[in-house]
């Protein structure tokens, strides 16, 4: 790995702005998830049971517990929190200095106290991967202080974690889909179905679902190779490897981000992958040149020999990973149809024998790995110039390393959770390690889109309401597929958490989703923030001026319209057909509803707290007011627009700086070079009229001898003689004179 500078302050740039759409997003939905009058309220999970507060955060490691001391019950310490961790994340966004690992620590411990008690809306992969994430970028981040330098020598190290985490969430979601036994990915078909049946497509899904079915087994194949062969290339040393696989990684999450809203999830991915890039890379983004050192002949000749066996080596496996997808999933060309045919070419029992033979090299290419970036940074802490600057290096590489160690060795838990024997054969005091820190979500297992749902048909629950039991009116939610004429939206980086949870509820009775009760009894009592959950217009709510006297649900099937026969698109973009019951027909006070609320735990024991009206509850409730008006995605994007804009303008405002300064140095130089040139040019100008003095008195000697040859011929042989004696003369006297001149 080269220098690492810049993907460093890209990485905590971008996750800086992961950590406002997650806050901000949760921030408005608090009161109707999680409120005094929302679904799962919060304070059901912080019940006084006479512990100290020490035991009290062993059990559920959140700083919730000191909400009553702050004068705020739950929903309200939740809102604080939440709305902390925006703005400080806002602020880190647009001021490099604030991207410290303190910053950072506070960010991740906001997080980790929300995700406590934030039940099944919260307890989704990306949540357990936003706080690994942050948690890894405590240590990536640096300790700004005076005497601190710009660059540690550890950042190599800790910036390394980000890396194998990237491997593990890739490596495992490429695993999952196979160890499943799932049909829809052992037979190629998976995108058939994925595009209509995952949460909340976006419009361009709909184009994706029309494309043809080879298309869509051809592209499953490149997803397998993406995620399962492509991670083994982060750990190549040839660097041209390592940017191939950031490349086609990327590709991957823009198609997904294309076709689906999946919150944050798949940005927190991108950013992962900038742990495959180096200061050189980024540089050629910014068109910035790049230094080169002079060699010399048998150095440049041996470096040549270098890159040419890199070349080889690179070639190499790039042909032996299109032989194993050609011989592995029998791709064949057809020519006269204009496409490609694909199927899976190997059983269940040699894809485990794969993984068994994978899985334990797999980690020691990452012990490996990690014990040359710590030796690495080791040798440089050695060469630093100062006894107390080498002291102070050695001490930061140690516990970093140390913590490096740490993070690899129980992160090989969860890794190994799809192979048997690797996860038995790990040594007793990794697993201690483990299950000492699971609560705090330091490392955690993944695996997305294990099965494929909705082959037979997008299963999706209609809620509808009526005031007399006989005329009913659909009750239409914001992202949701209901309406079959409403276009998908598009609401990515916010998480309607509660359109999440109605996917899943639809899969399964209603049994298997308790809350789905809870829902129903606020909606028949007109909780306003639990329709704000809905809908953010409430004049788009049906029951808006007064709630429904009755609630039922239905399932329903939900297919994507087909095009039709001339080409052109349809006036609806779903089709749908009525299915079974979901939920009966209840109202307050309802038998079957009661015996559901108390079944699950959702009945009320006790009256919430008094608001106070304290200058802080006021000010939550001010803010929350002005704050919810907006819907979310548009608040979410109007945050980052900004922080966005002053990034920009400091940045520009830097450069502009810089130029200053360069020019200013530039003007310093040219002064003194310029009085070197004038005294040069002063000291030739002597020279030549020197040189030119010289050639006139040559020229006057030279009539003068003309002259005298010419009275020779005239004279007699005497005065030849005495003109001759005289030449003599005068010629020592110009000589004598030349000498003095010199």
């Amino acid at each position: 790995m080269g220098d690492i500078r810049l993907p460093r302050h890209m990485f905590l740039w971008c996750l800086s702005a992961i950590y406002l759409f997650a806050f901000a997003s949760l921030y408005v939905q608090i009161p109707g998830l999680y409120g005094n009058e929302g679904l799962l309220p919060a304070r059901w999970q912080l019940r006084v049971s006479g512990k100290s507060v020490v035991e009290q955060l062993k059990d559920s490691p959140t700083l919730l517990w000191f909400g009553p001391r702050l004068g705020l019950d739950t929903q309200q310490c939740m809102e604080l929190f939440s709305l902390t961790g925006a703005l400080l994340s806002l602020m880190t966004l647009a001021l490099p200095p604030l991207r410290d690992c303190r910053v950072f620590l506070v960010l991740w411990i906001l997080y980790l106290s929300l995700y406590q008690v934030g039940q099944v809306f919260l307890y989704f992969q990306w949540d357990n991967l936003l706080l690994e994430t942050g948690f890894l970028a405590i240590l990536v981040a640096p300790m700004k202080m005076p005497w601190s330098s710009k660059v540690c020598l550890h950042d190599n190290v800790t910036f390394w974690l980000v890396r194998w985490l990237l491997f593990r969430l890739m490596f495992a979601s490429g695993v999952v889909k196979l160890t499943s036994r799932c049909p829809t990915w052992w037979g190629l078909t998976a995108l058939t179905y994925h595009y209509e049946t995952q949460c909340i497509p976006t419009q361009l899904a709909w184009f994706a679902h029309q494309l043809p079915v080879w298309f869509q087994k051809l592209s499953v194949v490149g997803t397998f190779v993406i995620e399962m062969a492509v991670p083994f290339l982060f750990f190549s040393p040839i660097r041209r490897h390592r940017l191939t696989a950031f490349y086609m990684q990327v590709l991957l999450q823009v198609f997904i981000i294309l076709s689906g809203n999946y919150n944050f999830f798949n940005i927190l991915t991108i950013t992962l992958c900038l742990s495959l890039l180096d200061d050189q890379h980024v540089n050629f983004w910014l068109r910035r040149p790049t230094l080169k050192t002079e060699s010399s002949m048998d150095k440049s000749s041996l470096q040549n020999l270098f890159s040419g066996l890199a070349v080889m080596l690179e070639v190499s496996v790039y042909a032996l990973l299109g032989y194993w997808i050609v011989q592995y999933f029998d791709l064949q060309v057809d020519w006269e149809k204009k496409r490609v045919s694909s199927k899976t070419a190997f059983t269940y029992f040699e894809f485990n024998g794969f993984l068994k033979t994978v899985t334990v090299p797999s980690i020691w290419i990452g012990v490996l790995c990690l014990a040359w970036e710590i030796i690495t940074a080791m040798f440089k802490c050695a060469c630093v110039r100062g006894v107390l600057w080498r002291l102070w290096s050695t001490i930061q590489w140690a516990v970093m390393a140390a913590a490096a160690v740490s993070m690899f060795a129980i992160s090989l838990v969860p890794y190994t959770y799809f192979e048997y024997d690797a996860n038995s054969n790990l040594w007793p005091g990794i697993r201690t390690a483990f299950e000492m820190t699971d609560r705090y979500q330091l490392v955690n297992s993944y695996g997305l889109f294990r099965r494929m749902t909705g082959v037979g048909g997008r299963p999706e629950v209609v809620i509808e309401g009526s005031m007399d039991r006989n005329t009913w009116t659909e009750i239409e939610f914001m992202y949701k597929p209901g309406n079959t004429s409403t276009a998908p939206p598009v609401v990515a980086p916010h998480q309607p958490r509660l359109d999440w949870q109605m996917w899943f509820a639809a899969l399964g009775p209603q049994t298997q989703s308790p809350w789905f009760s809870s829902l129903l009894h606020r909606l028949l009592q007109g909780k306003r923030d639990v329709v704000k959950l809905i809908q953010t217009d409430e004049s788009l709510y049906p029951f808006s001026k007064q709630p429904p006297a009755y609630l039922r649900a239905h399932r329903y099937k939900y297919w994507f319209s087909e095009p039709k026969a001339d080409g052109s698109y349809p006036e609806r973009w779903w089709r749908r057909v009525y299915v079974e019951e979901f939920y009966p027909v209840v109202y307050l006070g309802d038998s079957y509803l009661e015996q559901m609320l108390v079944q699950h735990g959702l009945k009320d024991k006790a009256p919430p707290r008094r608001s106070s009206n304290a200058w802080l509850p006021r000010l939550l409730r001010y803010v929350g007011e002005h704050a919810r008006e907006m819907p979310a995605h548009l608040l979410l994007w109007t945050l980052f627009s900004s922080a966005a804009t002053v990034c920009l303008l400091n940045s520009l405002r830097s450069r502009a700086h810089h130029r200053q300064h360069e020019s200013l140095q530039n003007q310093h130089t040219d002064k003194p070079a310029a009085g070197r040139t004038c005294s040069n040019v002063a000291e030739k100008n002597e020279k030549k009229h020197e040189e030119e003095e010289e050639k006139e008195e040559v020229t006057k000697d030279d009539a003068e001898e003309d002259g005298k040859e010419q009275d020779k011929d005239a004279t007699s042989e005497e005065e030849q003689e005495g003109e001759i004696e005289e030449e003599v003369s005068a010629e020592e006297t110009e000589e004598d004179s030349l000498r003095k001149r010199k």
